[in-house]
């Protein structure tokens, strides 16, 4: 019989900077957010507008820490082509204890340092922004979203292939 239990539930995630582990210094993340690029068309003899899809907009994620982490700090105002690799990991655990693991793969360059706000007896939190090239999502070892410049597929499946081969590339 099967559960109706609440399932994949985040209970803890890490991130990891340029491959650096940086567990217990995230206060959090906010990973990247697929969406589409869609404009509205109504040409002659329709009745009613329709959203068409054009592509896919920018991917960003951000990531807070209660800390001045000089590791982080220095991936900032690289030279133009520089990326670095950031890994987000979460357990997701269902809530007949069935645990399962997500795992983003994210290729990108940090375009923001914010040190945030300084004040004395308080803790200050920075704020950094990053330029998404690269994505990729996997629960429990299945491909979910692979996106590039280029593509995007979906359950491993190419969602472009057939534009790419109409443009002859």
């Amino acid at each position: 019989m099967a559960s109706n239990l609440p399932r994949l539930l985040l209970r803890n995630c890490v991130l990891f900077v340029d491959r650096e582990n940086k567990i217990g210094q995230i206060g959090d993340v906010t990973p990247p957010v697929p969406q589409e690029k869609l404009e509205e068309m109504r040409n002659g003899g329709m009745i009613k507008p329709r959203e068409v899809k054009m592509g896919y907009e920018k991917l960003e994620f951000s990531f807070k820490m209660p800390g001045f982490d000089p590791q982080v700090l220095k991936l900032f105002g690289l030279k133009p082509g520089a990326e670095n690799p950031f890994m987000i990991t979460g357990a997701l655990v269902d809530e007949d204890g069935t645990v399962h693991s997500a795992v983003l793969t994210i290729r990108g360059f940090l375009k923001q340092a914010d040190a945030g706000t300084w004040k004395g007896g308080d803790m200050a939190e920075a704020d950094y922004q990053v330029a998404v090239n690269y994505y990729k999502l996997e629960i429990d070892g299945e491909e979910i979203y692979e996106i590039d410049d280029f593509d995007i597929r979906v359950g491993g499946v190419s969602q472009y292939a057939d534009i790419r081969n109409a443009m002859l590339v």
